[in-house]
């Protein structure tokens, strides 16, 4: 199957509630890497790489809300081609 890579950013009440450490979470448990990391205006930005149907999978979860503590609006996406391979799901600062 082949390996490709999503960029996700996800805009409501996400920071201060725990998603980037629940969508690590999430991610491992689906077999992806990648990150989570806090963006300046308030979203978080989400990069999951592995199968396609498990990249599927974890955009799915961001869209049905994510973790209970948050408030997901809307989760915009887009194919990417990283510069560099991740080698596990992170959270970046």
């Amino acid at each position: 199957m082949a390996t490709v890579c999503t960029l996700a950013w996800v805009h409501g009440l996400v920071q201060g509630v725990g998603f980037r450490y629940s969508t690590q979470r999430e991610g491992l448990k689906l077999g992806l890497t990648g990150y989570a990391r806090n963006m300046d205006d308030g979203s978080v930005e989400v990069l999951a790489c592995g199968e396609e149907l498990q990249v599927d999978k974890l955009i799915a979860w961001l869209k049905a809300g994510g973790p209970r503590s948050a408030r997901v609006d809307k989760v915009l996406t887009e194919p990417h081609q990283p510069d560099r391979q991740c080698t596990d799901f992170s959270i970046r600062y």
